[in-house]
Formats: structure tokens, C-alpha cells, sequence
């Protein structure tokens, strides 16, 4: 039986979620969870981006809440962005002294860094989808640049790896075992398959099971998740945020 304490990724009304900090906590205690990250959209993400003059503020909410509650623990977190070639996210000191955790995910609506970035990250993976001779390439490629972002910065968690950009899950796993990074079973946009889970833990890769909620009453939907994951063989061991035993 695989039981979770925590969900680490969960968005609000600071990026593109609908409800407030202490909607997606009350959720989630009402669930049972003993833990959750608020984990709004890197500072580059077009349009639902979380602005960096908000982080104050929502340091000072997770604070309050968290003194309020001696029972349940709220962690401010960020889903960044890659943002360049190099391995490069939306993260600097300045944001990173407001955050408990860090989750980086692969998106494309992001603005780069510079224009050998967009060329070969936006370009590259739009060409691939109608031009198959570069498909393996361009995924090898997009493989090497999160390589380079793990081993560059302190990541907790890669989002729904593979699920937005397409990427070797399993290089990307031997790696990420290495830089004790764990790789997210996403119940919300989940590309996983039985078989790369096992090669993953093979890899001695870690999991972790969120849901990704951008409505207060997603926080802690984890269903499918935990079914794949309970298929693939995997136990609270395995996976971060379950109750170990």
C-alpha cells in the first residue's frame, strides 16, 4: 500500500491557479495530508509567470499559516524554467532565499535567454514534430540541457519529465539518482509508462507522486498516479513523499 503525507506541487492565484495559499491548505488537511508545497510558475513563464515582487508577500502568508497550524506544514516552492542552452533557469540568489523547495519543469512558453536558445530549444522541438530524422537528436538534445540544470542547481523535484518536451527518462534518470533528484509521477499530465519506472529505479532514481492542482480541489488527487506507480513495483521507499513502513 503506497499512502502520501505530502503533495509538493500545487499552484495558485500568484501564477495560474484559481485559488488562494491557505484554499489549497485547507484542501489538503481536509485530505489528510500533512504537507504541501506551493509551487507557482517560474518568473519567465509568459502570462502566468509569478512576479517577483509577490514572493514577500507570500513568504509572509506561508509564515502566518504555518504558525497557525501545528499540525500541517506549508512549504513555499517555485516550478522553474529552463531557460537556455546551458542549463540555465528563472531561478537567482535573490528568489532563492524565499524558497523551502525547488521544482523544475520543461516548458515552452518561456522566455529565453538568448537567441541561440530559441533557436535550438523553441526551433529545434517545433521542426522535430513534422521532420522525424531530427526527432532523436532534438530529444538527446533537450536530455543533455536538464542534465546540465540538475547538476547545476539544487533541484528537488523535475516535473512531469518528458511530458512537455521530449527527453531520454531514462539517461535523465541515471543522473538525477546522482544528484538526489527525485522525478515526478504527475496524476494531472502523466507520460510515465510501467516500463520506464522500473529502469528509473533500476537507476536508483527517486519519485515523487503530485498532482499538479491549479483548482483547490485538486491539491492531493493522486489516483492515477499511485496506480502506476504500485504497477511498476515501486514502495514508500521508492517515493518521497509517502509514509515510509
Amino acid at each position: 500500500m503506497i499512502k502520501l503525507f505530502a503533495d509538493y506541487h500545487t499552484h495558485t492565484i500568484y501564477s495560474h491557479g484559481t485559488g488562494t495559499i491557505i484554499d489549497n491548505v485547507m484542501i489538503a488537511r481536509k485530505k489528510g495530508l500533512k504537507e504541501i508545497a506551493i509551487t507557482d510558475h517560474g518568473l519567465r513563464h509568459f502570462t502566468y509567470g509569478v512576479k517577483r515582487e509577490k514572493l514577500k508577500r507570500m513568504r509572509e502568508e506561508i509564515d502566518s499559516i504555518n504558525e497557525r497550524f501545528n499540525d500541517f506544514n506549508v512549504l513555499l516552492g517555485m516550478e522553474c524554467n529552463i531557460i537556455s542552452r546551458d542549463g540555465s533557469i528563472d531561478l537567482d540568489d535573490e528568489v532563492m532565499d524565499y524558497m523551502d523547495i525547488v521544482l523544475l519543469g520543461y516548458h515552452m512558453m518561456v522566455r529565453l535567454k538568448d537567441i541561440s536558445s530559441y533557436v535550438h530549444i523553441y526551433g529545434k522541438n517545433y521542426i522535430s514534430r513534422v521532420n522525424k530524422a531530427l526527432k532523436e537528436e532534438t530529444r538527446q538534445q533537450n536530455t543533455d540541457i536538464m542534465i546540465k540544470a540538475i547538476k547545476k542547481y539544487k533541484i528537488d523535484i523535475i516535473t512531469h519529465p518528458g511530458a512537455r518536451i521530449s527527453m531520454d527518462t531514462g539517461r535523465l534518470a541515471e543522473v538525477a539518482a546522482k544528484t538526489n533528484t527525485a522525478l515526478e509521477i504527475n496524476s494531472k499530465s502523466n507520460i510515465m509508462t510501467v516500463d520506464y519506472l522500473k529502469v528509473a529505479a533500476n537507476h536508483g532514481a527517486k519519485f515523487v507522486i503530485n498532482s499538479d492542482a491549479h483548482r483547490p480541489e485538486d491539491v492531493g488527487n493522486f489516483g492515477n498516479a499511485i496506480e502506476l506507480a504500485k504497477l511498476s513495483g515501486l514502495t514508500s521507499e521508492n517515493i518521497i513523499n509517502a509514509i515510509k513502513g
